[in-house]
């Protein structure tokens, strides 16, 4: 339970009020800093997909339900992203990592952005990532996949999210 709590402390700087590019230029907006120096960029982006594009990465129809919560319209699977300052998931990425060690069967580093892992069990998938658009963390749920299904549209995810 401590990743839902440290995801709904997140929650709301996702939720800054913040309506597009123009409301998040900051003095450090694109500065690619290092992000575990405390100078990264400290905005917070606004939902980086449409449900057609979730749509089409997932292979399945998806919904918005708003907040960048895209459900399958039955209720049952969902994929969340939570957005965060690119200073905001650094600091709290070592956490992050080290929870998803203790909750999923795999954890698995990547090379996206400043840091990133994507992790997976058999009934939901997570992906997080440190970049200087800012700091995303994917929480896929029953989509009845297999641990390695969950880690190619994850990975697939990340990558449309950062293109």
């Amino acid at each position: 339970m401590p990743l839902l709590l440290m995801l709904a402390l997140l929650a709301p700087a996702a939720c800054d009020g913040s309506s597009g590019p123009a409301d998040q230029a900051g003095a450090d907006a694109g500065s690619g800093t290092d992000p575990r120096s405390g100078t990264g960029n400290d905005s917070v982006p606004s939902c980086p997909l449409t449900a057609a594009q979730v749509s089409d990465l997932l292979g399945q129809p998806m919904t918005d339900e708003g907040n960048c919560l895209f459900g399958d319209g039955k209720g049952v699977a969902s994929l969340t992203i939570t957005m965060a300052s690119q200073t905001a998931g650094a600091t709290t990425y070592d956490y992050q990592h080290d929870q998803a060690g203790k909750i999923y069967d795999k954890v698995v580093d990547l090379d996206h952005g400043d840091r990133s892992y994507v992790a997976a069990k058999d009934i939901e998938g997570q992906a997080v990532v440190v970049s200087p658009k800012g700091s995303y963390t994917l929480t896929m749920s029953s989509f009845g996949m297999d641990v390695g299904t969950y880690e190619q549209k994850l990975r697939a995810l990340l990558d449309a999210i950062l293109a």
